[in-house]
């Protein structure tokens, strides 16, 4: 159990990284929308293009990265959505069986099939190196390539989570996954 424990705090380091450097994509967007929005008007009233269409992806592409990456830092933090009024009240093993129930059940089903479902589609834009069709427009290939990338983080914390929970189910874990994560 050791090691499993070991490859949790592995994989919870890399969503730990990436959701913490996602948190500077939200700055970002936030700064290309503020400058679409100056830029469009100021423009107008300069007579100049100061924005364009790749401007406009380049701030959509960042929210997709947000949501995307965000996915399994939000899993690991446990801030992903729970109907909680039963929930709050249940002892840790009760609350570590459940998410485990969950984890297995739909967590890692889930991202395994959009990975599944989502190939075929990466392969065919990257093969056509397939570029937004609105003129000045980026290319499509790689926010494409981020939905493969994120489920696989994803699943990756189902898998971690997945260690915790069963450690705090069978008391393995005395302490709760609360106590695992505040050593870490």
């Amino acid at each position: 159990m050791k090691r499993l424990l070991r490859l949790s705090r592995m994989i919870d380091g890399l969503n730990e990284l990436i959701g913490r450097l996602t948190y500077w994509l939200v700055l970002l967007m936030v700064l290309v929308g503020v400058w679409n929005v100056i830029g469009r008007y100021l423009g107008r009233s300069i007579g100049q293009n100061l924005t364009s269409n790749a401007f406009i992806e380049v701030q959509w592409y960042i929210f997709d990265l947000v949501f995307l990456l965000g996915g399994a830092y939000c899993v690991k933090h446990n801030q992903h959505v729970r109907v909680d009024i039963f929930y709050a009240r249940w002892s840790p093993k009760r609350k570590a069986l459940v998410n485990l129930i969950g984890t297995i059940l739909f967590l890692i089903p889930f991202s395994l099939i959009v990975i599944f479902v989502s190939w075929g589609a990466v392969l065919n834009s990257w093969a056509i190196l397939e570029t937004s069709p609105d003129p000045g427009g980026l290319p499509r290939y790689p926010i494409k390539t981020m939905i493969i990338v994120s489920f696989v983080l994803l699943f990756l914390q189902g898998i971690s989570e997945t260690i915790k929970n069963f450690a705090v189910f069978t008391g393995q874990l005395p302490g709760g996954k609360e106590s695992y994560e505040s050593e870490s």
